[in-house]
């Protein structure tokens, strides 16, 4: 049987990997990607937690992170979209909407 440390291990590697691309990348989808593979992380995180303790808390609570990052999923390429359209480029770099 596998440990709890071997998910937590998976889990936190996922959760590094898409933290240095997050810091690392420019391309506004990359990003976006990276973002969901954090939350996946910490879904395993959760579910692993959950089933060693023996309760389904953990597990509900994973329902409504999976709820919120299709909404975020929705909301977010809709965003990049737009920009897309009216910058003709996903590089988060050369974006300036914010800028006088």
């Amino acid at each position: 049987m596998i440990g709890i440390e071997w998910y937590l291990g998976v889990s936190a590697v996922l959760f590094i990997i898409g933290v240095i691309g997050v810091l690392t990348r420019g391309n506004a989808i990359i990003i976006f990607m990276c973002v969901e593979l954090m939350l996946s992380a910490v879904n395993i995180t959760l579910v692993a937690f959950s089933s060693f303790m023996g309760d389904v808390h953990g597990m509900i609570l994973v329902f409504f992170v999976l709820c919120v990052a299709a909404a975020e999923a929705c909301v977010g390429l809709a965003i990049i979209i737009a920009i897309f359209r009216n910058n003709i480029t996903a590089d988060i770099n050369k974006i300036n909407l914010l800028r006088w």
